[in-house]
């Protein structure tokens, strides 16, 4: 679980855009890039050479539960 106030101020470090918190599966999800960045520990990796490009099947997922 990531802390509702630092989930309010993080950004894309790419785009700058807001990211969506997916707990089921512990990412921060941009739906404009179509990228995931991990959660781990409780601490957002947000290097944008350790992003995860998501499915359109995961993006959809994704979309559906924001």
């Amino acid at each position: 679980m990531i802390d509702p106030f630092v989930l309010s101020v993080l950004v894309d470090p790419v785009d700058r855009g807001p990211l969506v918190y997916i707990e089921a599966d512990n990412v921060l999800f941009n739906p404009r890039r179509q990228v995931a960045y991990e959660v781990s520990g409780g601490i957002p990796v947000m290097v944008p050479d350790e992003a995860k490009s998501v499915s359109d099947a995961d993006a959809a997922r994704y979309n559906a539960a924001n």
